[in-house]
């Protein structure tokens, strides 16, 4: 009697799950899936997480070439020392001293920024085959080991370049990138050797903008950031040195355009290396794909006193993918979709109106998540009934959690 009726419920579990996914549904496993901004990787070896990359055939992430970015910025920020050299050194040291706001000591971006910084400047020093992007705290006499001195010679003076300071902006309830902390933080560090600060970095313009208001915009100290959120790029008007513009109209198009390709079931090359039915297509110039990595990146610009007029509107879509499809041919989805942290000020002033003008435009039915910056829970809590949405974007706390996202779309 016992194996009838063990048979009996076998016999209904599989009935269930022959027809669980009738008229046309799809499993959540096999649903399309986009990681974007925080590419799922190991936090300390930046090794990438291939099994998160290729959760199943309709996965990829979409982000931007951080190391391209990063040498970019270094760059930006040597021409400009060249560039004022006779006005950069303040109190005549021979020393142009920065100070360095880092994001997030565990965030690839991150990490490839302070990289790229030192390199130009010559400060790093190597840590495992590459730039050590170790926080230093104070190193105004120049003894740290995680930087040396770099010399730079300008018009034939020879200056020492030095660190003079840097940290990770990570504030008391564990939220790293955080703007109010970099603030704190140039106060701290200007009022102990403020006449020594030459210029001030940051890793994104959240950071940068926090301490050029605090301190920097009223002493006449170029400060540079990463990420030409509005107010930086109006501020490079006020002072500001500079920033770096990732392209976040292209970003957003990818996020949502992989998506909509994968629903459509066309080449997931549609709309973007090859024009679509509305003539949307992108140029060779603005992103690459990597195969291997299952990586759309997109290409960044230096934004400086000589270009930053043409991206005073961060919020604008990209023109040559701003062609609205067809919905008798595209007809409209629900995409799950969260932002790590809701205050975030790259991705809640910037990434996110983009995303919203291009879910029209593709006629996506997107809910938007805001999470708190801090844990997975606050985000995946909300994640509790995947089978209603068609398909997923995510952007992670931390880029080792991806299986924090994938169990719940595996059951």
């Amino acid at each position: 009697m016992k194996k009838r009726v063990f048979a009996l419920t076998m016999a209904a579990v599989m009935g269930l799950s022959m027809t669980a996914f009738a008229d046309g549904e799809v499993a959540n496993k096999d649903k399309p899936l986009v990681w974007f901004n925080r590419q799922p990787s190991n936090s300390s070896t930046g090794e990438l997480d291939m099994a998160a990359l290729s959760f199943n055939e309709k996965t990829y992430y979409v982000g931007f070439d951080a190391n391209q970015g990063a040498e970019l910025q270094g760059t930006m920020v040597k021409d400009y020392i060249e560039a004022h050299a006779d006005s950069i050194d303040r109190n005549g040291d021979g020393v142009i001293g920065y100070v360095l706001a880092i994001g997030d000591i565990g965030h690839n971006d991150s990490i490839a920024r302070t990289r790229g910084v030192r390199k130009a400047l010559g400060t790093g020093v190597d840590k495992d085959g590459d730039i050590n992007s170790d926080p230093v705290g104070t190193n105004t006499d120049g003894s740290a080991g995680a930087v040396q001195d770099g010399s730079l010679e300008i018009n034939g003076t020879t200056y020492v370049v030095r660190e003079l300071a840097s940290q990770e902006m990570k504030n008391s309830a564990g939220a790293t990138w955080d703007a109010a902390t970099a603030g704190n933080a140039i106060g701290t560090w200007s009022s102990s050797f403020g006449d020594q600060i030459d210029v001030v970095v940051s890793n994104n313009d959240g950071m940068g903008m926090s301490m050029f208001n605090a301190w920097s915009k009223d002493n006449g100290v170029p400060t540079f950031g990463y990420d030409a959120n509005s107010d930086a790029v109006a501020a490079i008007g006020e002072g500001y040195g500079g920033t770096i513009s990732q392209h976040a109209d292209v970003q957003a198009y990818l996020t949502l355009r992989v998506l909509r390709n994968a629903l459509d079931g066309v080449d997931i090359d549609t709309g973007i290396g090859t024009a679509d039915d509305a003539g949307n297509v992108l140029s060779e110039d603005v992103y690459v794909y990597k195969e291997e990595d299952r990586s759309y990146y997109a290409l960044n610009v230096a934004v400086t006193a000589d270009n930053y007029q043409d991206f005073t509107d961060s919020t604008k879509v990209y023109e040559p993918v701003s062609a609205q499809l067809d919905e008798s041919a595209h007809p409209s989805k629900k995409v799950w979709l969260d932002i790590y942290n809701a205050a975030d000020n790259f991705l809640s002033a910037t990434y996110q109106p983009l995303l919203q003008n291009y879910d029209d435009i593709l006629n996506l039915d997107v809910e938007y998540i805001g999470g708190d910056g801090q844990t997975e829970s606050n985000i995946t809590n909300r994640l509790g009934n995947p089978g209603q949405y068609d398909a997923f974007a995510i952007n992670m706390v931390k880029t080792d959690n991806a299986a924090s996202y994938t169990s719940l779309l595996s059951q």
